[in-house]
């Protein structure tokens, strides 16, 4: 078995530091939300990174921003063009805002209405296509051919690996040493970003990736060291249906991370209707992915200093009853 090749301008550990010095009054730092019941639950010390709490509903601001404000003058002027079922949507969406750079962004035609109602308001042209029938990179790549845009991917890209890697940045300076560090995956931005500041700043620390187990690429991908992929996968993590993971996040999973789980959609369910009744969170399903494989036991983390990301809480109330299976 071959590891697959690093790229030659993949990011470090000091990028993620750059990327944090950058972001600083830009994006909030969130709060850590502790549950003396989540504790006794599973036999832990858990420490809740709350990045449903920050600028758009999700820690993909990070990673937005970061990527946006790294575009050269010329770049900026011309406008960027995305893909994103929705987070980072919002997060180029603002950011372009911020920065005064014309964003288009194409977003399934199911999206969930609040993720496409924000990104539009943010200011984003919104191209919608139907994912059953069309690739949205294939169309994404021939709009911004067409229009001479700059692409700034969900999360296969330098910069926003290293933005999403500040998470951990904070995590580890707000929490104290922890043993373990969970985060939700999708194409692998935050886990990769993420795995990689903490193995430079709490190198004993072990770094989890938390898949649906609808989903699973990613960990199949860990597991074998050759790239899986899955098709539009039947799982109410949203933020957990990416194709595979990139050419950038595969290989630094794979240098930096310890161990994949998975859960089941039950267990996302649980742990969704946990943290709106205990923790009085509101989390969207992706968001809930470290917090199921707590509670449904996927990992044992008994005795152990936990560090768990909730990654976002965009979550659609209108379909609220049927996340929750009631």
């Amino acid at each position: 078995m071959s590891t697959p090749t690093l790229p030659k301008d993949a990011p470090t550990a000091a990028d993620v530091h750059a990327a944090a010095t950058l972001l600083k009054g830009i994006v909030h730092e969130t709060p850590i939300a502790r549950s003396r019941t989540l504790d006794e639950r599973v036999g832990a010390e858990v420490h809740l990174k709350c990045e449903n709490l920050q600028r758009i509903g999700a820690f993909k601001i990070r990673g937005g921003y970061n990527a946006l404000a790294r575009l050269s003058p010329a770049e900026q002027a011309r406008g960027v063009l995305t893909w994103s079922s929705g987070n980072h949507a919002q997060a180029v969406a603002l950011a372009g805002r911020l920065l005064g750079i014309a964003t288009t962004i194409v977003m399934p035609e199911d999206a969930p209405p609040p993720k496409l109602a924000a990104t539009r308001a943010y200011g984003a042209e919104v191209v919608l296509y139907d994912r059953h029938t069309q690739v949205r990179e294939e169309l994404g790549r021939a709009i911004a051919a067409e229009r001479g845009l700059s692409i700034v991917p969900p999360y296969d890209h330098p910069h926003v690996i290293a933005g999403q890697g500040t998470v951990a940045l904070e995590l580890h300076h707000q929490a104290g040493p922890l043993d373990v560090l969970l985060m939700p995956v999708g194409g692998g931005g935050l886990l990769s970003g993420c795995a990689l500041a903490s193995k430079a700043v709490a190198p004993d620390c072990l770094v989890i990736g938390v898949e649906p187990a609808a989903a699973d690429d990613a960990t199949r991908s860990f597991r074998t060291g050759v790239l899986a992929r899955v098709h539009e996968p039947d799982t109410i993590a949203d933020g957990a249906r990416t194709p595979s993971l990139g050419s950038y996040t595969f290989p630094l999973v794979l240098q930096n991370v310890d161990d994949m789980v998975t859960v089941s959609e039950d267990a996302i369910r649980e742990a969704l209707r946990f943290l709106l009744e205990r923790v009085k969170l509101v989390v969207e399903p992706t968001g809930a992915l470290t917090v199921a494989a707590l509670l449904s036991g996927a990992l044992d983390a008994r005795g152990k200093r936990v560090g768990a990301v909730i990654s976002g809480g965009n979550l659609d109330l209108a379909a609220l009853g049927t996340l929750l299976g009631s």
